[in-house]
């Protein structure tokens, strides 16, 4: 004979699971990129590259603006994925380039839904001895180079009417010094970012177009295994003790371009490992 409380606790089994099965579901569904095309600046390698594939693996057709070719061939991309890739070469310290490179993606692609700008370049050395011809491409790169990067995008996604999700690359050195390193002006390029995409998503929210950003802290690419003798810094300086990957980076990313975020704008999320709040010891 079944009792009562067996029933109970079944029924009640049974709507649990099919609550955390919907719950579940929506969380995917919600994280889908299916039918989107997603436009990423630097995407050629590194953290770049690695979001091209993270978007990719979300449904999402990429396209790569780079001046470097991508570390992976295209078709391999495409064929891992089974979503479409393109990639344009594009200098973003040249306007004439970048609109030509906007305008073929958007003539091969469509549309623009989502823009990421991972294009940058980091300087690491004293303050006393920068130089004006560095300091200015640094500059030229990191601030111009993301500022109209994420206008044309913008001025895509007014016209085709249907908002739009852009998420630009700041950096730990847009919040603090950082240990060992000498990176004054590339730390106020990055906070120059992260200003911007405060006021960038006030000014875009009547377009429904949500702007946020995104600042990872010491992060294993091929840029940081350069610094061969600080490489004890990056693994034992944040309170998480380790470095950061790309692959770090991945849900934060997603969430920001996702219809989950729909209502999140003007957002910064510092991936760090916890750096970027200080240290206990010393």
């Amino acid at each position: 004979m079944i009792s009562q409380h067996s029933v109970v606790s079944s029924i009640t089994l049974n709507g649990t699971r099919n609550a955390l099965n919907s719950i579940n579901c929506s969380v995917a569904d919600k994280l889908s990129l299916a039918g989107k095309v997603t436009v990423i600046t630097g995407g050629a390698r590194g953290i770049g590259l690695t979001l091209a594939e993270t978007v990719a693996g979300l449904g999402s057709d990429v396209v790569i603006l780079d001046v470097l070719q991508p570390e992976r061939e295209i078709s391999e991309l495409e064929k891992t994925y089974g979503k479409r890739f393109g990639y344009y070469r594009m200098d973003v310290t040249s306007k004439p380039g970048m609109d030509v490179a906007f305008e073929n993606a958007v003539k091969d692609f469509g549309r623009i839904d989502h823009c990421i700008t991972s294009a940058g370049i980091a300087l690491d050395k004293p303050f006393l001895e920068h130089n004006w011809e560095e300091s200015r491409r640094l500059l030229d790169i990191n601030i111009l180079g993301s500022f109209f990067s994420a206008q044309l995008a913008a001025e895509q996604m007014v016209k085709q009417g249907h908002g739009g999700s852009i998420v630009l690359v700041a950096s730990i050195a847009a919040h603090c010094a950082i240990p060992s390193q000498c990176v004054s002006l590339y730390g106020a390029s990055k906070a120059a970012i992260k200003l911007l995409g405060k006021t960038l998503a006030v000014e875009l929210a009547p377009h429904n177009i949500r702007v946020n950003t995104l600042s990872p802290g010491f992060t294993a690419t091929s840029m940081s295994r350069q610094f061969t003798e600080i490489q004890h810094v990056f693994q034992t300086t944040p309170p998480l003790k380790r470095i950061g990957t790309p692959e770090d980076l991945t849900l934060a990313v997603a969430y920001f371009l996702s219809k989950g975020a729909s209502y999140t704008t003007g957002a910064e999320l510092a991936v760090t490992g916890g750096l970027h709040n200080g240290r206990i010891e010393v």
